[in-house]
């Protein structure tokens, strides 16, 4: 099998690593045609016979930023798999599920990877079959699927019979239970990608590569949906905080230092041109001197929209010094002031979301946002936190569960700004659906939609003033 895909991919080579690259660029990962030559020397080098040792050399040329890494893999994964169709071993005859549970079990304690890649194909081959009485090639009826294998295969109710084989293996050795039990769930965990890869190449066999990168490879950290994120994908983007916020800071601090350039100062110019015969070849400008604007966050901390506000107040945290004051309101159904549980020395990442929802007074009734009664209540208690010099962003779906947008309240916010902004993290395409009103709202404030990091990332970039 091994023979076989080498023949192929020598054979086709060029194609395939343009292909390859063009996938990469799909997923976010900016490779362009310098890295593509980069690629092709690396592989010139290093041939086809140490697979990993191809991998690394083509990530070193191809993977720019952090965080980008499990996507390249994936993606090499379906480009340049192990084999092709199923292994040999699996050909042998079939074996039982519990038969599977016992070998897995004894690899996880030894954590032999290699018996662990092998079981990946095994229970795929015979647990994430679907589409009975189909043929390989038939079309979009049959298949292999990663999920239907692990609920049938369970590997995480082996944790147990796992522990009780590591410390018969290490009876000499003083390991704690508790170490033990994190390192068999990332033992685990590490076999789930496996399967996953392994689903992902049967099925890239039987419908094409490219479709199966589009919709099969979970997208870097910075393209997931805030919306969407699961639990792991948002603590990922909260270790993503302080590298973002760095390189936007310097991007603010650039524009800064282009912005404070005035209109030309005629006489200096004039001046100036004397000894270049009277063309003005240096042209001398009023230096503005701008101070650092201040800025209000209004932040809705209902359901879901909470992952994404939790992120953009601890990004506007770590880019404190980029303004003169900061402000940060949150809301439910009523609106209080959390400036300081953002803004401490002592503010924790981790905890920042649950000492919101646990310290501020956001909400009265049923925890349902409620626009309309917290933008009176802004207006009410803190509209002199807004002046001619704030920037003012709402982070919200802008959904007011069929109440009053109160849409008067958010005129008297935005007429006393310098800019005002709102960030939706839905897409545009649902604004006018069910009970939302960001339409309604998107005549009076500047709405943009804001679905990730990636987005975020350039919105605040372009529009917090400098």
């Amino acid at each position: 099998m091994k023979e076989q895909e080498a023949g192929e991919q020598e054979a086709g080579l060029p194609e395939r690593l343009t292909e390859f690259v063009r996938t990469l660029r799909s997923q976010g990962i900016p490779a362009g045609p310098s890295e593509t030559v980069d690629a092709a020397a690396a592989l010139e080098v290093l041939g086809l016979d140490d697979r990993e040792q191809m991998r690394e050399g083509l990530a070193a040329a191809l993977v720019r930023r952090g965080g980008q890494r499990a996507v390249f893999d994936a993606t090499f994964d379906l480009y340049f798999p192990l084999g092709i169709g199923a292994r040999e071993q699996t050909r042998e005859g079939s074996t039982s599920r519990d038969h599977l549970r016992e070998e897995l079990a004894a690899a996880l304690a030894a954590n032999d990877e290699a018996a662990m890649a092998q079981l990946a194909a095994m229970a795929v081959d015979e647990l994430g079959r679907y589409g009975v009485g189909q043929g390989p090639g038939s079309g979009s009826g049959t298949g292999w699927s990663a999920h239907q294998t692990l609920e049938r295969l369970q590997p995480q109710t082996l944790l147990v019979r796992v522990l009780t084989q590591m410390q018969g293996l290490a009876e000499a050795e003083s390991f704690t239970d508790r170490l033990d039990r994190e390192e068999i769930r990332r033992r685990i965990e590490s076999f789930r990608g496996l399967v996953r890869g392994e689903a992902r190449r049967r099925a890239a066999e039987l419908r094409g590569r490219e479709r199966v990168a589009r919709h099969a490879i979970p997208p870097a950290a910075d393209r997931v949906d805030f919306l969407v994120a699961s639990r792991s994908q948002l603590a990922d983007l909260r270790r993503a905080v302080y590298p973002l916020s760095r390189k936007l800071a310097t991007r603010l601090a650039a524009r800064r230092r282009r912005t404070s350039r005035g209109r030309i100062d005629l006489r200096r110019t004039l001046r100036r041109s004397l000894s270049t015969g009277g063309v003005p070849l240096r042209p001398a400008f009023r230096q503005r001197r701008p101070g650092r604007p201040e800025i209000v966050l209004l932040c809705d901390m209902s359901g879901s929209v909470a992952g994404f506000a939790n992120f953009t107040m601890l990004l506007v945290q770590a880019l404190h010094d980029q303004f003169s004051k900061i402000r940060v309101f949150a809301f439910i159904d009523s609106t209080d002031e959390i400036t300081h549980l953002v803004t401490g020395g002592d503010a924790d990442p981790q905890a920042l979301g649950g000492r919101v929802l646990t310290e501020a007074e956001l909400s009265k009734w049923d925890g349902h946002s409620d626009y309309g009664t917290a933008l009176r209540e802004f207006t009410e208690r803190y509209l002199d936190a807004v002046g001619p010099r704030t920037s003012v962003l709402i982070l919200g779906d802008a959904r007011t569960n069929g109440g009053d947008p109160n849409l008067d309240a958010l005129r008297r916010i935005v007429g006393r700004a310098r800019h005002a902004y709102w960030l939706n993290p839905e897409r545009t395409s649902l604004w006018p659906t069910g009970d939302s009103a960001a339409i309604a709202y998107a005549d009076i404030v500047e709405m943009h939609e804001c679905r990730n990091v990636e987005q975020l990332g350039g919105l605040v970039t372009k529009l917090l003033p400098v």
